[in-house]
């Protein structure tokens, strides 16, 4: 997993690239949980799939956003941290000026600290 800056996830990088990158993070995010802890089955391009062709029926996103978060609380938990990630806030916080990035960033970073390494430097799986 990679440390990000929650700040720059939320708002930085997508105004710059237009919101592509929001997509581009979505990807990646599960990409990196799936690689995180082999044991779970994660889907990498399926959210990103459903957000890109059904997030026009709001119902899918919500699904989708509230499964990320369950899964960033599976992170936490296979990384022996309390599960302090809320799967619902992951999708409320996406109608308050999608701030559910920068949660669930924030969340995501909390495992990658646990570990102490350097920004950008990959997390193994020590369970």
């Amino acid at each position: 997993m990679k440390h990000r800056n929650p700040l720059g996830v939320w708002i930085g990088l997508p105004l710059i690239t237009f919101g592509i990158y929001g997509l581009v993070w979505y990807y990646k995010i599960h990409k990196e949980m799936a690689q995180f802890d082999p044991r779970k089955e994660i889907p990498v391009a399926g959210p990103l799939l459903v957000i890109i062709f059904l997030g026009w029926t709001i119902i899918a996103p919500i699904i989708s956003y509230n499964n990320a978060g369950k899964r960033i609380r599976d992170a936490q938990r296979a990384a022996g941290l309390p599960e302090t990630c809320n799967p619902l806030l992951c999708w409320l916080l996406m109608f308050a000026f999608g701030l559910h990035t920068w949660y669930m960033q924030t969340e995501l970073n909390k495992v990658v600290d646990r570990y102490g390494v350097e920004p950008g430097t990959q997390v193994p799986l020590f369970v």
